[in-house]
């Protein structure tokens, strides 16, 4: 039997998981939550893990941590812990082959193993099998990465894409870039301060600005409170999720909000369909995919996805598919550790 250990390290919560592989198959033994904070650094934090888990005779062939943040020579620094992490260091305290990924750039080792339960096809389409691959997901930022297939093998290559400039498409987004810049006193707009769950709320925030209102007052009230609290204050609003119940009963100004986001982000991904021309397939993945599949699904995301000029036939006519297992993280980090221990 193959143990694999599998991370997810964020600044709030820590998940790690044991996972068995027989053959082609992956099955989670052992998983357990860490308040992340709790713990001086990873290590310590393992080691109690692995000795719980571990029974008699029992031993883990490799790991992969998935990390929120840039990994640069095998190492990260987690800013809203203050840790620093050495993948060579927790190896030799661990005693197995351990690497360290970029949270979203781990999805990519995962993509090619996911089951039915995990993903929904939202376009259907030919992949290339020796073809780019890439993800895409709007959560609080938005995540992009891509895979390089090669001689059998899968390379993940992060990407801080979400940072690039936004491009307006329209006049109501070239309308929305002037108020957000003045609005949040800014030179450059990204294009994950619109294309992200913060995104959502921004656009509805604009839309009232420019006259509409909403039939039900409490959404306007939420929506004042969410701009003039702190994100850390635990009595602010969670206007983005407000606005996609309300888009979802019909509220015309949450439903011009959500059609608006949803056709960025149907930009944003067709962009980068074509920048790594990934014949291999696209997934849209993030915090948002499970709740907005329904829209993922729609004209409003998948025709701005498609409308890429000389490439829209290229684009439209690419599988995509919404990765929808909120252990995602888990689960590819486990591929990934697979992998490792069958280099050993």
């Amino acid at each position: 039997m193959t143990l694999l250990l599998a991370g997810d390290l964020g600044g709030t919560k820590t998940l790690l998981a044991l996972y068995e592989a027989s053959g082609n198959q992956l099955t989670c033994v052992a998983r357990e939550r860490f308040i992340s904070a709790e713990w001086p650094n990873l290590g310590p934090m393992l080691k109690k893990f692995l000795s719980d888990q571990l029974q008699s005779g029992m031993s883990v062939e490799a790991g992969c941590i998935a990390v929120a943040g840039p990994v640069r020579n095998g190492k990260a620094v987690i800013t809203n812990l203050d840790w620093n992490i050495d993948e060579k260091e927790l190896a030799s305290s661990c005693g197995q082959k351990l690497e360290l990924v970029n949270d979203f750039a781990v999805l990519v080792y995962g993509l090619p193993h996911l089951s039915s339960e995990q993903e929904v096809l939202i376009q259907a389409g030919t992949p290339d099998p020796a073809g780019p691959i890439a993800i895409i997901g709007a959560g609080t930022g938005l995540g992009m990465a891509r895979g390089i297939k090669y001689q059998g093998g899968l390379l993940s290559l992060p990407s801080e894409g979400g940072h690039r400039e936004f491009a307006p498409r329209n006049a109501d987004e070239l309308l929305l870039v002037g108020w957000l810049r003045k609005e949040l006193k800014l030179e450059r707009l990204s294009v994950e301060r619109i294309v992200s769950g913060t995104g959502l709320g921004l656009i509805y925030l604009w839309l009232e600005h420019c006259g509409g209102a909403e039939e039900q007052y409490f959404l306007s009230e939420a929506a004042k409170a969410w701009k003039e609290l702190p994100p850390s204050d635990p009595g602010r609003p969670d206007l983005p999720a407000l606005v996609a119940t309300h888009a979802a009963n019909g509220g015309p100004l949450a439903s011009k909000a959500q059609e608006m986001w949803l056709g960025a982000y149907g930009s944003a991904a067709g962009d980068l369909a074509v920048h790594e021309m990934a014949s291999g397939g696209l997934w849209v993945g993030g915090g948002t995919a499970n709740k907005q599949l329904q829209g993922l699904q729609s004209e409003a995301f998948l025709g701005s996805m498609a409308k890429k000029g000389r490439f829209s036939e290229f684009v439209g006519n690419l599988p995509v598919k919404a990765l929808v297992d909120s252990d995602a993280g888990l689960f590819s980090a486990a591929c990934r550790a697979r992998v490792l221990a069958e280099c050993r």
